[in-house]
């Protein structure tokens, strides 16, 4: 047996580790499975088949490994989806290590394909189409190798070179059909990709929320570019950056060491409200990634509503009740990787609601102040503030302070008893929950109602919308003012409110994420909407400016790029056309021919005697000549095949099966009468020119 081409071999596993990473971008396979497919790819890269020798082991092993999968699957610890793309990845492992035959070939691809079906269930992020790409390229070129290998004759070398420039412009051609397919086939949405938001490998919580705050540690959330959350606001405020805190969860209570609350779950519903809507509101549609690990709402400064919530799970989306707890946090009833919901909060101008709307016990805890604190924080308060009573002004007095004698830093080492008095009096240094925690405490001890509040800061513009990162994440004060509620007070200084990761990478990242929202957007959202505003887009007459008067002898013509687009049409139409017409002209030929090859077939059987070289046409005039009986059937199938061969008069349905059917009972009655022919009457022969 010839050996296989070894560039057919490694593009043909190459799209099998396309495909697999199609299903390992969602995030959700299991560790071992991902450790499994790799330790074969590489051994399948260096031509090293272990499985050749070992197939019943291996078999086995595949046994075994359906096995823990379906005990995994009836425990619940793993969905049907999962489970069915790990066992493919481990079948495609095992045929990419197997003796590399026509079987394994056509497994291997196949397999390739039902991880491709699956990771489009997982996941439908950018990466998933990368991967998609690249299976679809590599196997393309794997399987058209493999028709060119087995069309070169043993012993002769392979023209790769030769074939690779017309395989190569073959799959251009092949994808571009596939994208103007996408695009122009009439579709309602792409329903076809499972989760919008895949867990993706890596992904753990980085957004930091719990049920309490701990202060000390150091603050390496703070350098995490990771995006948490996107959003898209109306009215679009249109800044690159905004100026704006996200809030999630307030705390009222403080032991010393770390911040709780005292209130609990309250209601639940389809949507909380938190204070009286206005004809003002912000509306946020927010989409929390699965980067944020937690199952708080986030809303702009000051929350209104929060709700009409969806879970995205990997089993599919749902709808998710929302359930208010103490100091105004909303939380999804639903645990999953990623939500979307909306909200409306107060402009950043407007008037807060003056009924904070709060229960007894959680007024009570805005005042309240650790058991054993220290005394010289209070001293402190007093100092900085000389006699100002007033909420607003005396919280900003003593954020002045804290931003101008302290310094800002992520590094703490240690952890010591007393945080807080740490903070203030020896380290003089830290980062954001230790000058929100300051200033809500400071205040606390001049008989001042505060909290401390935790979300983001920040928000990056990408393609309309915004993005919030894991590094803004933020901590600050809200004080209690009379008459307007709570107010935001934020003792961090101002220019290390925002992420501190690096700048390239940060640069990166949302060069990524606009690609990625283009995506979204461009594909896995397209529809026949998106379709019908591209069309009327191409023919629609440009707008006038605002203002403007309409023009007498403006054209009410369609555009140019309508008339261009018109002409490309109307060519690759044309094209199309001709193409087919070729393809009906050549189809009477090929039937023709196929009639032909089945009566040389039946003349060979009957062993007819024929001339080297001798047509049917030909055969059929020598034998009409010799009056052999074999001419009446010959003669009206050589004609119809003539005339179907090359006057493009089609074969008739069942015309060929009766064509044959004559001239198979003609062979029979010249073969009887041959074998009762008596002895040196032979029948005519013929001699070889």
């Amino acid at each position: 047996m010839r050996r296989p081409l070894r560039l057919r071999l490694v593009l043909r596993d190459l799209a099998a580790g396309a495909a697999f990473g199609a299903m390992a971008v969602s995030g959700q396979l299991p560790v071992w499975a991902l450790g499994v497919f790799l330790g074969a790819l590489v051994l399948a890269l260096c031509d090293v088949r272990l499985v050749a020798r070992h197939a019943r082991l291996s078999a086995l092993g595949l046994l075994v490994a359906a096995v823990l999968l379906g005990m995994q699957l009836m425990s619940g610890a793993m969905n049907a989806v999962v489970a069915a793309c790990s066992f493919a990845g481990l079948i495609a492992a095992q045929r990419m290590l197997s003796t590399p035959d026509a079987a394994a070939e056509g497994q291997t691809h196949l397999t390739g394909l039902l991880m491709v079906a699956g990771g489009a269930a997982l996941s439908g992020d950018m990466t998933y189409a990368l991967c998609l790409i690249a299976f679809g390229v590599l196997a393309s070129l794997s399987l058209a190798l493999g028709v060119v290998e087995a069309a070169v004759p043993d012993g002769e070398p392979v023209p790769v070179r030769a074939v690779l420039r017309p395989l190569s412009g073959g799959v251009t051609f092949a994808v571009a059909g596939a994208v103007a397919f996408f695009v122009l086939f009439p579709r309602l949405n792409w329903a076809m990709v499972g989760p919008r938001s895949a867990p993706g490998l890596g992904a753990v919580s980085t957004a930091g929320f719990s049920n309490t705050v701990r202060l000390g540690g150091a603050g390496t959330i703070k350098s995490n570019p990771r995006v948490v959350l996107r959003a898209q606001l109306a009215p679009d405020p249109g800044r690159d950056a905004l100026d704006a805190y996200w809030v999630g969860r307030t705390y009222d209570t403080f032991d010393g060491l770390e911040w709780t609350n005292v209130a609990g779950a309250q209601q639940t519903e389809r949507q909380i409200t938190l204070r009286p809507a206005s004809d003002t509101l912000v509306h946020q549609r927010i989409e929390l990634l699965p980067a944020y690990g937690s199952r708080t709402l986030i809303a702009l400064e000051t929350p209104s509503r929060l709700g009409n919530a969806l879970a995205h799970t990997p089993t599919g989306t749902r709808s998710s009740p929302v359930q208010l707890h103490g100091g105004g946090e909303v939380r999804f009833t639903i645990t999953a990787p990623s939500y979307t919901y909306e909200a409306y909060s107060l402009p950043p101008d407007g008037k807060a609601d003056l009924s904070t709307a709060l229960l007894q016990p959680e007024k009570d805890q805005l005042l309240a102040l650790p058991e054993h604190l220290d005394p010289r924080v209070g001293q402190l308060a007093s100092r900085v503030l000389a006699g100002e009573k007033e909420p607003l002004a005396a919280a900003r007095k003593l954020a002045s302070f804290l931003q101008r004698d302290y310094a800002y830093t992520l590094e703490q080492g240690g952890m010591p008893e007393d945080p807080l008095g740490d903070f203030l009096f020896v380290r003089k240094a830290g980062h954001c929950e230790h000058f929100a925690t300051a200033l809500t405490v400071l205040l606390r001890t001049q008989g001042i109602p505060a909290r401390l509040a935790t979300g983001f800061y920040g928000g990056t513009r990408v393609d309309g919308g915004y993005l919030v990162r894991a590094g803004d994440a933020h901590a600050w004060t809200h004080v209690l003012v009379p008459g307007r509620g709570f107010i935001t007070v934020d003792a961090t200084p101002p220019s290390n409110r925002t992420s501190q990761g690096p700048v390239l990478l940060e640069r990166l990242l949302a060069l990524y994420e606009a690609v990625e929202a283009r995506w979204r957007n461009s594909v896995v959202d397209y529809s026949f909407r998106d379709q019908f505003e591209l069309a009327s887009a191409l023919v629609r007459p440009p707008r006038r400016p605002a203002g403007s008067a309409e023009n007498p002898g403006s054209s009410r013509l369609p555009p140019p790029r309508a008339w261009v687009t018109a002409a490309v049409v109307a060519f690759v139409v044309w094209r199309a056309s001709r193409f087919a017409s070729r393809w009906t002209s050549r189809a009477p030929a090929l039937e023709a021919t196929r009639l032909l090859d089945r009566v040389e077939a039946l003349l060979q059987r009957a062993h007819v005697p024929r001339f080297e070289h001798e047509a049917l046409e030909d055969l059929t005039t020598r034998l009409a000549r010799d009056g052999h009986p074999l001419a009446l059937a010959l003669t009206p199938l050589t004609r119809r095949y003539l005339e179907a061969r090359f006057g493009r008069r089609a074969l008739r349905e069942g015309e060929a099966e009766h064509l044959l059917a004559t001239l198979r009972r003609a062979l029979e009655a010249e073969a009887a009468r041959r074998a009762v022919k008596p002895d040196g009457q032979s029948s005519p022969t013929a001699r070889a020119s």
